[in-house]
C-alpha cells in the first residue's frame, strides 16, 4: 500500500530537483523544519509558561525529543518486525518528519489559547491544534501558492490523527449555556472535539483519495460519548507511531522537567507511579521502578539523565505492528501499539504529569491567563479587522466571502502568535502606559 500515490504532491509542478538525492519524506522534512510554523514554536508553552524558567521545554524542544524517539520506534521496528516493516514502508524520515510537525497548529498558551480561539469560533467551525496543523500545512504555509508546504500525501495522512470534522464530532449539548462574559468560560465545557475543519476538507479527501471507498468510510467511523464529544477511532500506521513518540517524550521527558524544578515530591511518585507499576509485574521496569525512582530523585544530574534514557528505551522496546483485520489498505489496517500493560505504565506516568504539574494552580493560572488574552485580541480584531489587521492578513479578511471565512482568517492570524508576541500585542491594546507599538512589536 506504500505506491507512489502516497509520495504524491497537490502541486505536481514543484519536482525533484537536479541532483537532488533525497527520497519524499526528507524534503517534507527539510520544509517542515525551515517552516516559519515550525520556528514559532520555540515560544510556544510545553508544560511551563515561557518565562518561569529557562530550564524547561518547550513545544520545540517537545517536538525534537518526540522526533528522536520516534526515529527510535522506527528503527526498533526494522529489528523487530523486518519483513513487516519493509512491507508497510516504515521510513525513518517520514516518523522524523511527522513527529517534528505534530505540534505546529498548536496556538499561544497551551490548552487555554485552544480553548480561547474554540470559544469564539465555535460558531464559525470551531479551533482546535491538530485541525489547525493540518491547515498550516495544506493552506497556509508559504511554499507554494494555495497548498502549503505541498507535502507527499501519506506524511500528511500520517498528521490526520482525528479522520472526521469538528462540526460531525461536537455534542452540541455541552454549548447550550453560553456564558455572559469572557471571564466565566470554562475550559471542561469548551474543549475543542478532536478533528478537522469542514472548510479543509477537498484537502482531507485528496490525501484518502487513494483508499477504497468502504475504507474511506471506515476511516472516519467516530464514537458517541455521553457528556462529551465525539471521537475518532482510528488512525495510519504512521500515526501510530508518532502517537506513541509523543505520548513516550510527554510523560517521561516532561516529568524531568517537574523534578528538576521541584515541582512534584517523591513521595507523590512512589505512590502514583511505582505502587501501580510494581503491580503490573512488567518485564525489567516492575523490578527496576525503584531503582529508577533513586536516580530520578538524585542530586546528582547523570543519575536522573540515565534513568529518563533508560524508561525511554523501555517503552520504545515494548512497541510493536499488530494487524486490526479491519481495512483493506495495509496502511491504515496496522498500528503500532504497546505490549500488554506497557500502554497502562505510560498512562501512569502522563497521568502523574497532568495531575500534579498541568492542574497545579499557578500552571492554570498561566493557562486561564492565557486564554483572556487570546479571546480579548480575538474581540478587537473582530470588531475592526480593517482597521486593526496587520496589511497581508487583512488583504486576507477582505477577500474571505462568507463570515465563516473571515472568522477563520482571525483565528489563523491570532493562533500563528507566539506567546510573548501575543502578551505584547495585548499589553499595547489595552495598557495605557505599554512601550511604543512600533519599538515591541518589531521582529
Amino acid at each position: 500500500m506504500h505506491s507512489n500515490k502516497w509520495t504524491d504532491r497537490r502541486l505536481t509542478r514543484l519536482e525533484k530537483r537536479d541532483g537532488d538525492h533525497r527520497n519524499a519524506y526528507q524534503r517534507d522534512k527539510a520544509r517542515i523544519m525551515h517552516s516559519a510554523a515550525f520556528r514559532r514554536l520555540q515560544a510556544k508553552t510545553q508544560v511551563l509558561g515561557i518565562g518561569i524558567s529557562d530550564f524547561y521545554r518547550t513545544r520545540l524542544t517537545h517536538s525534537l525529543e518526540a522526533a528522536q524517539i520516534g526515529t527510535g520506534i522506527a528503527a526498533q521496528l526494522a529489528q523487530k518486525q523486518p519483513e513487516l516493516s519493509t512491507r508497510l514502508g516504515i521510513d525513518e524520515h517520514l516518523i522524523e518528519s511527522l513527529c517534528l510537525a505534530h505540534d505546529i497548529g498548536h496556538p499561544p498558551f497551551g490548552h487555554g489559547g485552544e480553548i480561547a480561539l474554540h470559544y469564539m469560533m465555535h460558531e464559525h467551525g470551531g479551533f482546535e491544534g491538530n485541525g489547525q496543523t493540518f491547515r498550516i500545512l495544506t493552506k497556509l504555509e508559504t511554499y507554494s501558492p494555495v497548498d502549503g508546504m505541498n507535502l507527499a500525501r501519506r506524511t500528511l495522512l500520517g498528521l490526520i490523527k482525528y479522520p472526521n470534522y469538528i462540526d460531525e464530532l461536537t455534542n452540541s449539548t455541552l454549548l447550550a449555556e453560553k456564558p455572559d462574559s469572557h471571564r466565566l468560560v470554562k475550559s471542561k465545557q469548551w474543549h475543542p472535539p478532536k478533528g478537522l475543519y469542514l472548510c479543509d476538507k477537498d484537502a482531507f479527501e485528496w490525501v484518502v483519495s487513494p483508499l477504497s471507498k468502504g475504507d474511506r468510510n471506515l476511516f472516519s467511523n467516530i464514537a458517541e460519548r455521553k457528556e462529551q464529544h465525539a471521537k475518532t477511532l482510528f488512525k495510519s500506521i504512521d500515526c501510530s507511531i508518532m502517537e506513541l513518540a509523543d505520548d513516550i517524550a510527554y510523560a517521561i521527558h516532561d516529568l524531568e522537567d517537574a523534578i528538576v524544578m521541584s515541582m512534584v515530591t517523591r513521595d507523590s511518585f512512589e505512590q502514583e507511579v511505582v505502587s501501580p507499576i510494581k503491580t503490573l509485574n512488567l518485564p525489567w521496569l516492575s523490578t527496576q521502578i525503584d531503582d529508577l525512582t533513586n536516580n530520578l530523585f538524585s542530586a546528582a544530574p547523570y543519575e536522573r539523565k540515565n534513568a529518563i534514557g533508560a524508561l525511554v528505551n523501555c517503552f520504545i522496546t515494548a512497541i510493536s505492528i499488530e494487524k486490526q483485520d479491519m481495512f483493506e489498505a495495509d496502511i491504515i489496517d496496522f498500528n503500532a501499539c504497546f505490549a500488554k500493560n506497557y500502554q497502562i505504565a505510560l498512562g501512569l506516568f502522563k497521568s502523574f504529569v497532568f495531575n500534579y504539574v498541568i492542574r497545579k494552580p499557578e500552571i492554570q493560572l498561566l493557562e486561564y491567563k492565557g486564554q483572556q488574552i487570546v479571546m480579548a485580541l480575538f474581540e478587537a480584531f473582530s470588531s475592526e479587522p480593517e482597521r486593526l489587521l496587520p496589511t497581508n492578513t487583512g488583504q486576507r479578511w477582505m477577500e474571505a466571502e462568507t463570515e465563516n471565512e473571515k472568522h477563520r482568517v482571525l483565528a489563523d492570524y491570532i493562533s500563528g502568535m507566539t506567546d510573548e508576541y501575543a502578551t505584547r500585542l495585548y499589553n499595547h491594546l489595552f495598557l495605557p502606559k505599554s512601550n511604543s507599538v512600533m519599538d515591541s512589536l518589531t521582529p
